[in-house]
């Protein structure tokens, strides 16, 4: 059966769920295809031009917000969505902070943010700066988020803290007890809500 360009993404995609970013290479994944390494460089000539296609896929549809929505509503949204498509995969988080894709779905988000920043009286010379400072968060947040859940599920259970630690740095210990009781999504949503309160402040719009 000949091998198609889509057949070869939607298999690493595959792959990257079962063995994770780090467990993805063209020779297990062409294990997984049961075709020659060489086929697969028909269709990307290499690794990175595959993890450009596999990041340009996450970000499918994630622009697809109301422009009608105040702009700033609009930022939020565009990061609760993207955090959502990168939490879609394993590892989703670090396969797209690995690129820099020029193709259309990310150009669109890209886009569709900016405008947003702009609709929220933004100017122009920091709109681009406020959605590069939006998206670095939501993937520096998920790659944490997707990393932590990884380290806890291969440990059968939470690395004890030592005693000596807490007692020479009470007031980290006590912070990070109350960041671990707080569920991710809160964590994510309140990190994302001090952006979009301060590009209010700063700008005095919505």
């Amino acid at each position: 059966m000949r091998l198609h360009r889509a057949d070869v993404l939607s298999a690493a995609l595959d792959l990257l769920d079962a063995e994770g970013l780090d467990g993805l290479s063209m020779r297990r994944l062409a294990t997984r295809l049961d075709v020659q390494v060489s086929a697969l460089y028909w269709h990307y000539r290499d690794k990175q031009a595959l993890l450009d296609a596999m990041a340009e896929q996450l970000m499918e549809g994630v622009a697809d917000i109301d422009p009608v929505r105040p702009g700033l509503a609009q930022l939020a949204e565009l990061g609760r969505r993207l955090r959502s498509a990168l939490l879609a995969r394993r590892d989703g988080a670090r396969v797209v902070s690995g690129t820099y894709v020029r193709r259309p779905n990310t150009l669109r988000f890209g886009d569709t943010a900016v405008r947003a920043a702009l609709a929220a009286g933004i100017p122009a010379e920091e709109a681009g700066l406020a959605f590069f400072t939006l998206q670095d968060y939501v993937l520096g947040h998920t790659i944490e988020e997707q990393s932590r859940n990884e380290l806890l599920s291969s440990r059968a259970e939470p690395p004890d803290q030592a005693p000596e630690v807490a007692e020479q740095y009470p007031a980290i210990r006590v912070a990070i007890e109350h960041w671990a009781a707080t569920d991710a999504d809160v964590r994510f949503h309140y990190g994302l809500d001090v952006l979009i309160d301060g590009l209010r402040a700063r700008h005095r719009t919505q």
